[in-house]
């Protein structure tokens, strides 16, 4: 019964490190790299004008009357 603690301790302190390494490597892999992707592609064809344009026709803004 000696050294117990320190022996799980040392065991869970590694798993738990590599648990968080693993959902670390996941999140980045999984969600972050995709969603820059789609922001890259989304903004290399986004026109700024052509939108604010179709949200004036819309009526969006009241700053800026539909012609």
């Amino acid at each position: 019964m000696r050294r117990l603690l320190a022996r799980r301790m040392k065991f869970h302190l590694f798993g738990a490190f590599f648990v968080s390494l693993g959902c670390a490597a996941l999140y980045k892999f999984g969600i972050a790299e995709p969603r820059k992707r789609a922001y890259a592609e989304f903004y290399k064809n986004y026109d700024p004008m052509k939108d604010f344009e179709a949200m004036r026709a819309a009526g969006v803004f009241e700053s800026a009357p539909p012609k």
